[in-house]
């Protein structure tokens, strides 16, 4: 049986994760609630309708960042594109809420997902790529940090590579800053042909309780 949340900020473990991975439903979208969630490896997902889920799959899919291919085609494309980092975070998870999703009605990004993490942003915890083309964005992506793990949530393309230029960049970026790893959270065959592994939920939890005081760079995000 899924336990339901109560007012008190604590989630059961993630080891207690019902087969397709939902650790708990109900409680709220608070800023401290959804970072004790991503510190323990659970991240909200959820459709129009149903209550919150809260998810810690197995497997995991994670990037090492040493791990990334690059591939030849996609390096050409790099100095096509400007990328900028958290300089219209609402917008990039607006356009995010837009892209249609295979097998998936609507977006998972409902608005009460984007005000809470327009706020995760606002506390420095949210971070958006994005890929610029002649001044228009068309293209990033966005997620959280926690410690030297990003997180990875969504990403969106108006031109074609927009997102993976935007997402190469932030690899180099990582990789500077400090970051040890991307959770990408479930498998997807784009992210591992970038590299991206699966793990089990046992291994992800011990790299993210190694990694998630890990410190990373004071510019970090501001370049």
């Amino acid at each position: 049986m899924i336990p339901k949340l109560s007012h008190n900020l604590s989630f059961p473990s993630p080891h207690s994760a019902s087969p397709e991975g939902i650790v708990a439903y109900g409680g709220d979208l608070s800023p401290s609630r959804i970072m004790m969630a991503y510190r323990n490896g659970i991240f909200p997902w959820y459709s129009a309708g149903d209550p919150i889920l809260w998810w810690s799959p197995d497997p995991r899919l994670i990037l090492e960042l040493e791990d990334f291919k690059l591939h030849k085609s996609l390096r050409k494309k790099i100095p096509h594109f400007e990328i900028r980092f958290d300089t219209v975070f609402s917008q990039v998870i607006h356009e995010c809420s837009k892209i249609p999703r295979r097998k998936q009605e609507g977006s998972w990004i409902l608005p009460e997902m984007a005000e809470a993490y327009e706020t995760l942003h606002a506390l420095g915890h949210a971070h958006s790529v994005e890929a610029y083309q002649e001044g228009l964005l068309v293209g990033g992506l966005y997620g959280v940090s926690v410690g030297g793990v990003f997180c990875g949530e969504s990403m969106f393309a108006r031109v074609s590579d927009a997102s993976k230029v935007a997402f190469a960049v932030l690899i180099d970026h990582l990789k500077e800053w400090g970051y040890a790893f991307i959770d990408c959270q479930v498998p997807t065959p784009h992210l591992k042909s970038l590299g991206a592994v699966e793990v089990s939920r046992d291994i992800f939890l011990e790299k993210l309780a190694i990694c998630s005081n890990q410190n990373v760079a004071s510019r970090a995000w501001k370049e």
